[in-house]
């Protein structure tokens, strides 16, 4: 259920690969026995080869770019990119498509840090096609999935493309029958979604299975009590509420910002790189020469995701920076532009302050789990990395004393 993608593929680098391949077929028909991987230009600042375009090359197939493809996409946590999400010109997309097979779809992924991961096990709800590292070495598991409807007959001008994929629940019905025996007949699926969102935030969950985390995926205890299982559910959908629409969280209240003149001119808000006035001041951000954040509180830094803080993924994500390998310069600016907002960073920036305060209290709250001797007759959900018999990643239960 991961998804590794490669670098973002765009026009000019469809373009360089036909190029190549039509340079390679006349070769061909001149006599000369050269293969893809030998003979193309492996230039990286024109384009990215991977074992999947040298085999087409190979076989002489023409690529063409495709305009619709390209989809807003997680590259980092809190950070957000055009990527060309293409079967012809990714690399590896395994099961993403299922979850996200369109534009027009809508779907809830819950990432974790995968088996092996180098860093401290986070997780984070997307609704977005995400990256490999998103979370160090990723793995995703969806709320549903979606499969190809082959029974739909098309007509010559049928245009209409909602019904071209039948949605599938990606939790199991063993597990939703499993809680509501526990829990009261009113459970859903979605709970039962939310409940795991929640409870992977556990801050003893977290510490006494921290070396289990890094070696397997996590196994989820079904907690006794019932206001207990509501509790986790509820916390998860108020973290995926803050995670999913970090954006338009309303700025921390408590923020100074200095040097905002609201009525200047767009260049007052350009970006090169977010700093701290010294490296143990956090507190206070200088976003650039003339606007300063201060008054950041210490609690906000607590929120750690993929090794660093929230904050601290903004400030390393939102800088003018140039890819070594592809020359590709990336520059934040333009993507306030793109979304028309040229406040978009600093907006940004006060909001996932204040996203990172509130989830840090929502997960003080959470209820405090005993993972004492007793524990062992309990029940735990476990989340598989391998599809089942039906292919697909699911959520299931097997006792605890199996795994501790």
């Amino acid at each position: 259920s991961n998804t590794k993608l490669s670098v973002v593929c765009t026009k000019p680098h469809s373009v360089r690969y036909n190029h190549e391949t039509k340079l390679l077929t006349e070769k061909r028909k001149a006599g000369e026995r050269a293969s893809a991987e030998i003979f193309v230009n492996k230039d990286t600042t024109k384009i990215k080869w991977n074992r999947s375009l040298f085999d087409d090359s190979d076989k002489g197939v023409i690529h063409s770019f495709q305009k619709d493809d390209i989809i807003t996409s997680f590259y980092r946590p809190f950070f957000k990119q055009n990527y060309y999400f293409n079967k012809d010109l990714n690399w590896s997309r395994y099961l993403q498509p299922s979850f996200f097979p369109n534009k027009s779809v809508q779907n809830l992924v819950i990432y974790i840090t995968g088996v092996g991961a180098s860093k401290e096990f986070s997780t984070l709800m997307v609704d977005k096609v995400a990256n490999y590292h998103f979370l160090d070495t990723s793995q995703c598991f969806p709320l549903y999935y979606y499969e190809e409807n082959n029974t739909k007959q098309k007509g010559l001008f049928d245009e209409d493309n909602k019904n071209d994929f039948i949605r599938r629940d990606a939790i199991s019905d063993f597990i939703l029958e499993r809680a509501k025996k526990i829990y009261g007949k009113n459970v859903s699926k979605e709970d039962i979604f939310y409940y795991v969102y929640g409870f992977l935030h556990s801050k003893e969950y977290r510490a006494t299975f921290a070396n289990d985390l890094k070696k397997m995926l996590p196994r989820l205890p079904l907690v006794e009590e019932v206001k207990d299982f509501w509790k986790f559910s509820k916390a998860g959908r108020q973290l995926a509420e803050l995670h999913l629409n970090y954006e338009t969280v309303p700025p921390f209240a408590e923020a100074k910002v200095t040097g905002d003149a609201s009525t200047g001119s767009a260049t007052q808000y350009v970006v090169e790189k977010l700093r701290f006035p010294k490296k143990d001041q956090k507190d206070t951000i200088n976003y650039n020469s003339k606007i300063t954040i201060s008054n950041i509180p210490a609690q906000a830094y607590e929120y750690v995701v993929n090794g660093k803080s929230a904050i601290e993924w903004i400030m390393e994500r939102y800088q003018i920076s140039t890819h070594k390998e592809s020359g590709i310069t990336n520059n934040p600016n333009d993507w306030a532009t793109e979304v028309g907002n040229p406040r978009y960073i600093l907006d940004l920036l006060l909001s996932v302050i204040n996203v990172s305060v509130q989830t840090v209290d929502i997960v003080n709250g959470l209820p405090k789990v005993d993972f004492g001797s007793e524990a062992s007759e309990t029940k735990v959900v476990k989340l598989y990395s391998n599809p089942d018999e039906t292919g697909q990643t699911r959520i299931a239960a097997e006792p605890y004393n199996k795994w501790k």
